[in-house]
């Protein structure tokens, strides 16, 4: 088949290129369409491919402040021209499933709605991180990028989520049903490599947006005077470490082999914000680190609470500091019930073979095949 991908923007890789990046191995001779594309921001899988990106990757200062042309992302999905495709595949948490797809069924696996327009609006736009004039100017923007992204839903013949929680809210946004099929992890890689001596500090790897709640570990672990490894960035980078303590250290990004360090020597992983799925949690669980995290959205698809027959991890049902206090050291207390063939059991179910396997059946079902290759 003549296959395209689209995907939102190639700046760096996260969760949703892990996605693209799955989806390029299972389509070698796809195109890929993109909003902008900076040139070795992704893998070799996904660079090897012919992309072609919008005019979008043209605007002054786009590398680093491409969110601030939101407001231009949909004309330029729209730009594209696709002919001849047998078949369209569109990774989406913003508005790549708006692409036209030119006649060819378009299956969209959907990270989630276009987050920024939806559920967390005001944890990216409120006083605290902007000004009055742009809080303005996104107040009349929204409403319009709320009925486009509503309206192009339309071009979609069927949808793929990364997680229940996730099918849920395209149920409620949009009123389409989604097939699960959760994101592939490199659980091979991460629990793969030399064992490490597990430390009594605790880790946290993630983009610093505001969702995510760094914010909230942060003052938790100032309270406790506990060590906590911070590893990533992102837009709030430079706000997140002014509120730190003196026992909590920033490493910025690291590669994929520190980071398999950082988890084999934590004692446990911190998740404290509500994701679409979470990876990172998985990428843990597979290094055999146990997870503490915020108990709802897709943690709760990846990690097994003490409730469970075989747990991995500790929830905290309120996203406060408090909460998170509680749930580290219930954890400290009970830390022995979570064993290691536990953790590498739960993590082996996200294997990229499953998400092939299950993707496949998916496109099979859109094209009346069954099963495609």
């Amino acid at each position: 088949m003549k296959v395209a991908l689209v995907h939102d923007w190639l700046t760096g890789m996260r969760g949703g290129e892990f996605v693209l990046e799955a989806l390029c191995r299972m389509f070698p001779q796809a195109d890929i369409y993109t909003l902008l594309h900076i040139p070795g921001s992704v893998s070799p899988a996904i660079e090897k491919h012919r992309i072609r990106s919008s005019f979008i990757g043209r605007l002054p200062d786009v590398e680093r402040r491409y969110r601030w042309y939101l407001p231009l992302m949909p004309t330029a999905i729209e730009s594209f021209r696709l002919e001849g495709y047998d078949l369209v595949i569109s990774s989406s948490h913003c508005v790549a499933k708006g692409i036209r797809p030119g006649g060819a069924p378009h299956l969209c696996y959907c990270h989630t709605p276009m987050r920024y327009a939806w559920d967390m609006y005001h944890h990216y736009f409120n006083h605290q991180r902007m000004g009055a004039a742009p809080l303005f100017a996104i107040e009349r923007i929204i409403p319009l990028m709320r009925k486009w992204d509503l309206a192009s839903n339309e071009r979609v013949d069927a949808f793929v989520a990364n997680s229940q929680y996730v099918a849920r809210r395209i149920g409620r946004i949009y009123r389409r049903e989604a097939t699960v099929v959760h994101p592939p992890v490199d659980v091979e890689f991460f629990s793969s490599g030399p064992a490490q001596i597990r430390g009594e500090h605790y880790l946290i790897v993630s983009a610093f947006a505001p969702y995510k709640r760094i914010d909230l570990a942060l003052e938790a672990f100032g309270r406790m005077g506990k060590k906590l490894i911070v590893a990533g960035g992102g837009e709030d980078d430079a706000r997140l470490r002014a509120k730190a303590a003196a026992n909590i250290r920033f490493l910025g990004p690291v590669s994929k082999e520190r980071l398999r360090e950082l988890y084999k020597s934590a004692a446990a992983f911190i998740f404290p914000g509500e994701e679409d799925f979470g990876i990172t949690p998985v990428e843990a669980m597979a290094c055999g680190a146990p997870v503490i995290a915020y108990g709802a959205g897709g943690a709760l698809e990846t990690v097994a609470g003490l409730e469970e027959p075989r747990p991995t991890g500790v929830f905290f049902r309120e996203q406060t500091v408090e909460g998170l206090i509680e749930a580290v050291d219930i954890f400290e207390k009970r830390r022995d019930e979570i064993r290691p063939e536990s953790l590498a059991a739960r993590a082996a179910e996200f294997l990229e073979d499953r998400f092939t396997e299950r993707m496949e059946t998916a496109i099979g079902t859109l094209l009346g095949t069954g099963k495609v290759r």
